[in-house]
Formats: C-alpha cells, sequence, structure tokens
C-alpha cells in the first residue's frame, strides 16, 4: 500500500445491506396500507421501525470512497464531495469510542482541509484494535497524500473525545440540556411548597362542611383489606379492599403489602380525591407527597452536572492553540470542585427551598460553603493548567549526587525494559536505570544503555499514544540506535531525566524539538 495508485472503500456485508433496505421498504409499504384501510395502529409504528432501518441501511450501502493522484472523493446518499489533495492538510483517524480493556474501538478516517474545515469519511470503518484492512486503506491514502499532497504532519493523528480536536457542540448540547433540566425542576418548586403548606394545614371535614369545600378538608372512611399483593421491589405493591369501598386498591410499597394482614380493618383518609394514608393496629402508610426541598435538591443537582459538560468545553477552550490530536487535561479536578460543592448546597436547597436563608448559623454555613467552592474551582484550574514543554536545556541546575526514584515508563518493550515491566527510573549514587518499584534500592534494576540513546523531542500526549500514560505526563522521543522508543513522565520529572541522560551523554536532536 505504500505506492498505491488507487484506494477504493466500498461496504462490506452489501447483500445484508440490501437486504434490510428491502425489508424497510416492504415494511413502509404494508404500514401504509393497514394505516390507509384500517386508521393507524401498532402496525404503523412498526412500518416506521423498518423505514429506519432501510433508510439506514441505505445510507450504508451507497457509501463510497476513492483516493487517486487527482486527489480524494466520496459519496453518500445525500453527499457527494471531493477534494484535490493539495487542499488537505492531514488524513487523520477519528476515534468515537475505545474500549481497550476488551480490544474494541470504533475508528474511522477524517480529513483536515487547508481552510480548516475537517471532514469524517463514511468508509472505511473499524470496531476492532487489530484490522488489517482498516489499518491497508488507511495507509494506502497516507501514502497518496505524501505522494501528490503535502501533509502537515509526519505522524498519524489521531483525533478521540480525550484530544483538543474534538469538537464543543456536543458537550455545549449536553449542558444545555441539564440546564434546561434544571429550570423544569426548579419550575416545580412553588406547586410543592404551596401543595406541602396546604397539606400541613388541612383539616378533618365535619358535617357542617359544605360538598364543593370537602375536597379540601381530610375525610376518613373505614375500609377492611380483602388481600394485599407484594411485588418485586421495582413494581408497584397493592392493597384490595373489600367491595371496592371506597376504593378498588391503593398502590403502596413492597414493605407496606407486607405489613397489612387479610382482614385488616383500617381507615383511609382521602384529600382531593386521592387515598393519602391507611391507618391500621400494626401499621400505617402515608403517600409520599413530594416537598418543594425535593424539587430544589433535583434542580440544583442537575445544574451541578451541568458544569462537569461546561468544565470539559472551558478545557477545550483553553487548549485550542494546541494540536488537534494533542490530550486535554482531565476535568476530574472539576468534577471534585463540583462533588465538594454539592456537599453543602444540596443540603441548603433542601432546607431553604424557596428563599435564601436569614438565621446566622445557615448563612454562615453558606459563606464558608461558598469560599470553599471558589478554592476548589482555584485549585481545579490551576491543576488543568496546559503544562509548557520542556526539554533539558543546559541552563539547568545539575542533579544532586543522592538516589531518588521517578515515576516513569517506556512505552516501548526494549532489552532494558522487558515487557513494560518498569514503573520508575532510578537517578544518583549510579546510572540511570529502570525499576519496577519505587525504592529505596535498585533491587532488578536494568540499566538504561546512555550511549545509544539520542533525545529526538520532548512532547505532550497525542492520542495516537492511547491510555498508556496519565493526560498530565509529556513524553520524551528518543533514538535507541535506529529504534524510536518513548519516555512518559511528568513534566518536571521528565525534565530532570533527560538532563541527567545529557550529562551522562545523550546528545539531544534540536532540530526536532517542539515548542
Amino acid at each position: 500500500m505504500a505506492h498505491a495508485l488507487e484506494v477504493t472503500c466500498r461496504p462490506l456485508w452489501k447483500r445484508t445491506l440490501w437486504f434490510f433496505v428491502g425489508l424497510g421498504a416492504v415494511g413502509t409499504v404494508l404500514a401504509a396500507v393497514h394505516t390507509a384501510y384500517w386508521g393507524p395502529g401498532p402496525e404503523l409504528g412498526g412500518g416506521l421501525l423498518l423505514a429506519a432501518v432501510g433508510i439506514a441501511s441505505l445510507h450504508r450501502v451507497t457509501a463510497e470512497v476513492k483516493a487517486d493522484a487527482r486527489g480524494l472523493r466520496y459519496r453518500t446518499l445525500l453527499h457527494r464531495r471531493s477534494v484535490p489533495w493539495h487542499d488537505i492538510a492531514d488524513v487523520r483517524v477519528h476515534l468515537r469510542y475505545t474500549n481497550t480493556s476488551r480490544g474494541e474501538e470504533a475508528r474511522r478516517v477524517s480529513v483536515l482541509l487547508r481552510d480548516g474545515h475537517r471532514w469524517v469519511l463514511p468508509l472505511p470503518r473499524s470496531w476492532s484494535l487489530h484490522d488489517p484492512d482498516f489499518d491497508a486503506k488507511l495507509d494506502g491514502l497516507r501514502a497518496l497524500h505524501r505522494r501528490h499532497g503535502a501533509p502537515e504532519s509526519a505522524h498519524l493523528p489521531v483525533v478521540s473525545s480525550r484530544t483538543a480536536g474534538r469538537g464543543r457542540a456536543g458537550l455545549l448540547g449536553l449542558c444545555a440540556l441539564l440546564l434546561a433540566c434544571a429550570g423544569v425542576a426548579a419550575s416545580f418548586v412553588p406547586d410543592a411548597a404551596s401543595n406541602e403548606r396546604e397539606w400541613e394545614s388541612a383539616t378533618p371535614c365535619s358535617a357542617a362542611t359544605p360538598a364543593t369545600e370537602r375536597r379540601e378538608c381530610l375525610t376518613t372512611l373505614p375500609a377492611v383489606i380483602v388481600r394485599t399483593e407484594a411485588n418485586r421491589p421495582k413494581q408497584s405493591s397493592w392493597l384490595y379492599f373489600a367491595d371496592d369501598r371506597p376504593v378498588r386498591r391503593v398502590a403502596v410499597s413492597r414493605q407496606d403489602a407486607q405489613a397489612f394482614r387479610t382482614g385488616d380493618g383500617v381507615e383511609l383518609t382521602v384529600w382531593r380525591g386521592k387515598v393519602r394514608e391507611v391507618a391500621g393496629k400494626r401499621h400505617v402508610w402515608r403517600e409520599h407527597m413530594p416537598t418543594a426541598g425535593e424539587a430544589a435538591v433535583v434542580a440544583a443537582a442537575f445544574a451541578l452536572a451541568a458544569g462537569y459538560p461546561a468544565a470539559q468545553s472551558l478545557l477545550r477552550l483553553r487548549g485550542r492553540r494546541l494540536a488537534d490530536d494533542e490530550v486535554l487535561p482531565s476535568a476530574l479536578p472539576f468534577g471534585g470542585a463540583l462533588v465538594g460543592t454539592a456537599l453543602w448546597l444540596l443540603p441548603l436547597c433542601y432546607l431553604h427551598p424557596t428563599a435564601p436563608p436569614t438565621d446566622p448559623g445557615t448563612v454562615a454555613w453558606a459563606a464558608a460553603g461558598m469560599s470553599a467552592t471558589v478554592a476548589l474551582f482555584v485549585l481545579a484550574w490551576r491543576a488543568t493548567g496546559v503544562r509548557k514543554l520542556e526539554s533539558g536545556g543546559a541552563e539547568e541546575v545539575g542533579w544532586p549526587g543522592r538516589e531518588v526514584h521517578l515515576a516513569a515508563r517506556f512505552l516501548e518493550h526494549t532489552d532494558y525494559n522487558p515487557h513494560g515491566f518498569g514503573t520508575h527510573i532510578v537517578l544518583g549514587d549510579g546510572p540511570p536505570a529502570v525499576t519496577p518499584h519505587p525504592g529505596p534500592g535498585r533491587f532488578a534494576a536494568r540499566r538504561i544503555p546512555v550511549e545509544r540513546l539520542t533525545v529526538k523531542q520532548v512532547r505532550r500526549i497525542r492520542g495516537s499514544d492511547g491510555d498508556t500514560a496519565p493526560r498530565s505526563w509529556h513524553i520524551a522521543e528518543l533514538d535507541d540506535a535506529g529504534e524510536p522508543v518513548r519516555l512518559a513522565a511528568a513534566p518536571a520529572d521528565l525534565t530532570r531525566i533527560v538532563h541527567e541522560l545529557r550529562t551522562a551523554g545523550v546528545p539531544v536532536d534540536a532540530s526536532n524539538r517542539e515548542a
């Protein structure tokens, strides 16, 4: 594929896709005929489902991607596009989903145009970490691009949800949806508060109470339980009454259904046309009525949940100057700040759902909580900053002679890091070495052959590096006697390690150093 003259990508399982297209057409026709003659029914839903399946299959079966010396062309059911190679800046992998523990990965090919637009090609696709057909098609597209265009990246960029090149539209949409849910929940707070006050102030009906006002007072009626039905916890359990009086049955929890017995005489309290209480000699069941505090807690929880996609969008905005395939810092520090805020805000909303607190103790509680939230968000902002790249120049101070173990990993299998056993690098009091433990001592250590290594560049984590190292680490690309080797560590530790390697005689290739 390195010297391919043409690359053509067509969908697999074409016969199966055409079968579903035909099935969707037949289902749509039958549903339309049934609706025309006998009116809408369940068949209409089945026909719409088959129609959706048929359209999706037709979209897949008509997709095609072709690439040759003239450029890249693709077509789908609704689009046809073509672009010459000199207008394409990069051919990249678009990672939609990955599960490295199961070896599952959804990959597609995307192209970056020189005007900034991005296309995700309909083909080829892959759902595996090791797909020779996908890799061959990708290599062919990149080979054509190198021959007839001018790629901006020498490596293969991989854009995923962890990298800077992923858009913010989905995150902003999720944030808006959660905020809308918070607004809807907040709109129920006044009604819940009013309903709660009216229930607490309701008094028993008297003989003189007019019929038009009996709905707002408490009516007590005798009844006899004829049987109980205790279903599974996620299903409603029931109390059935003799002669269906005053009602046939009342939905209760499983525990309440088990507490009553057949033949028990009970009193039913009715308010606003519904049974609110069933009182017996052994047990009393009361209907749970949503309170204003509960509605306020739900609204606050939705608003706090909206903060996490907002934080992810903010991190993408902060990393807009990074390369599209560079991994952004994790938003978990902001998630921790939101959880810390929830610890004081949700109880406050439950106790004061309709008005701000006025008593000194609660005001002090709210003020302390707000101060803690501000401090947590400041710490999260600092923790998620994009670290400046450092390569360990000559201006650095020499490393002290004492022995120290730094968390670092060689990402490739080498003779001094067999099967990736090393978790730390030990410096000082001897040559640099790889160890499988954080020290002390050099037990099971393997010496790093510094005489074979050349430091090529120091860079941030890329999407192509996968989950091999934490997001906040940097990677030093080394040349080990002609073989590329990656060394990952925290930025400060990596600077010290590179400086130690340089001091031990490892040259630094300044021409490949990233800015």
